[in-house]
């Protein structure tokens, strides 16, 4: 549960400010600038979204193996690396 609540974050925050400004928006007299910007906001949330969502990346594969090496008795060097 932890790790869905974790994993999602961003989607969960991005549906909180969703519904705030949708609750701005329909308890104002609302004019078609102000669907304009609602729509602006839902329409960089999802861009953000589909740039930034978790993905499985093609070196899962690598992690299973190694994951094996590791438990199969011979010693095994890690070498960790950032792109920083």
């Amino acid at each position: 549960m932890d790790e869905i609540l974790w994993h999602y974050s961003y989607l969960w925050l991005a549906m909180g400010l969703t519904l705030a400004a949708g609750l701005v928006l329909l308890t104002h007299q609302p004019k078609w600038r102000d669907f304009i910007a609602f729509g602006a906001i839902v329409a960089g949330l999802v861009v953000t979204w589909i740039i930034l969502h978790p993905r499985q990346t093609p070196l899962m594969a690598d992690a299973k193996a190694v994951q094996q090496m590791i438990g199969g008795g011979e010693p095994v060097l890690l070498e960790f690396q950032s792109p920083y």
